[in-house]
């Protein structure tokens, strides 16, 4: 069985997929480190803590933000580590519920236009619809 999409979109996926990974990583490291106050300028040792309490519930907002974003970030990273296996393995852009319901890979093909959106997307549109309004 051949794959819908061509070998060099393939590889045009694969490049994307690497690219935001590579990306959030970076974010992830720039956002745990401001969280825990590891970038600060003094190197970290003078005291974080603040002295007003306004600064306090800024600082706890931002810290929380900044981690809440790490996690998101984190959670992004495993789904493209998920798009990337799915590269190697062939099953790359095919929407998993559409092949469970035993369409074709043909059939069940994501369109381009998503991946390029969301390069990490499990399911077409369509399916992705159905899940949400349950």
């Amino acid at each position: 069985m051949a794959h819908p999409l061509k070998k060099a979109e393939l590889a045009e996926f694969k490049l994307l997929l690497e690219a935001v990974r590579a990306r959030l990583r970076g974010d992830v490291q720039q956002l745990t480190s401001e969280a825990l106050g590891a970038d600060r300028e003094d190197g970290g040792t003078e005291s974080k803590s603040p002295t007003h309490m306004a600064e306090l519930g800024s600082e706890t907002f931002e810290q929380d933000f900044a981690l809440s974003l790490v996690v998101n970030s984190q959670e992004t990273l495993a789904e493209i580590k998920v798009a990337l296996d799915k590269v190697e393995q062939g099953t790359y852009g095919l929407c998993e519920v559409c092949l469970k319901e035993g369409k074709t890979p043909v059939q069940a093909l994501i369109r381009k236009e998503r991946l390029k959106a969301i390069p990490y997307a499990r399911n077409c549109v369509e399916c992705e619809r159905r899940k949400s309004s349950r």
